[in-house]
């Protein structure tokens, strides 16, 4: 049978033919088609005015952002002056700043009876080397110049780079400078050297004559040994003249200092003849 025939109005009534057609089965039926109809019909009109409705409100929101533009004139183009470029000379450059030298606090002395705590000793020989003597100690490279006594030694400090001062000729001999003479290796060195040389002299042997001999000697800038004499009562015997021969023959001292420089000073050396035998 044909799917398409059984809503028919023919084929429902032979269907419900003899039947209760007041059930709601036969209505049912009768009106299949009518309320297809107004289902689709009403589907339709409402896609319809929902996609209206879509399209007016994308409308009057485009309306509603796209605003006139004003569309202003360009002013002409003026001429524009060039100025002349004016010359400006650089700022003057400031000299750079000396290195630091290597310098040892100056040491003052003084003159005292009770013990000597350790820690206001004066620095020793060695400690001094290639270090010059100023207001303060620092670490730095070694030299004769100590930034730290401008004004004190002499001399100005600018910002601006000049040539550097002459240094006076110090020939002058001092008693006493801030770093003494030194022999080279210490005290314990220089009597070695006075041990391995010095030769008793005979006659002072033969006759029993013995003391110290003082000898006054002039050490350079540059070490040597010069204007050696002898100073203090004689004790003979050859016991001067040996002291002298071996003052001579001495290598070269560290020369003494005074403000950062070597100066020539003038020292005393005691000599200790002493003969073995006697007690």
């Amino acid at each position: 049978m044909n799917a398409t025939k059984i809503t028919t109005p023919d084929f429902i009534d032979i269907l419900f033919d003899g039947r209760n057609k007041n059930y709601g089965a036969y209505e049912h039926r009768v009106t299949y088609e009518k309320r297809v109809r107004n289902a689709v019909f009403g589907t339709a009109t409402l896609a319809l005015v929902v996609i209206g409705g879509y399209l007016i409100s994308s409308n009057l929101r485009a309306a509603e952002v796209v605003k006139p533009v004003t569309v202003r004139e360009i002013p002409p183009m003026t001429e524009v002056e060039i100025l002349e470029e004016k010359f400006i000379p650089p700022p003057p450059v400031k000299a750079a700043e000396p290195p630091k030298v290597a310098t040892q606090q100056y040491t003052q002395f003084v003159v005292t009876d009770r013990p000597v705590d350790p820690s206001e000793e004066p620095p020793k020989m060695e400690d001094l080397d290639k270090k010059a003597i100023g207001v303060k100690s620092q670490d730095g490279d070694a030299g004769e110049n100590d930034p730290g006594l401008e004004g004190v030694l002499g001399g100005t400090h600018t910002d601006i780079v000049g040539p550097p001062p002459v240094k006076e000729e110090d020939n002058s001999v001092h008693n006493f400078v801030e770093i003494m003479p030194s022999f080279p290796g210490g005290d314990e060195a220089l009597q070695r050297f006075l041990k391995k040389n010095i030769n008793y002299p005979h006659i002072a042997a033969e006759n029993g004559i013995q003391g110290t001999v003082f000898v006054s000697f002039v050490i350079g800038k540059d070490g040597e040994i010069s204007d050696v004499k002898l100073v203090g009562a004689k004790k003979g015997g050859g016991l001067e003249e040996e002291a002298a021969r071996v003052v001579n023959k001495m290598p070269k001292w560290k020369a003494g200092r005074q403000n950062g420089r070597a100066v020539n000073v003038q020292f005393s050396l005691p000599i200790s003849f002493k003969l073995e035998n006697n007690y």
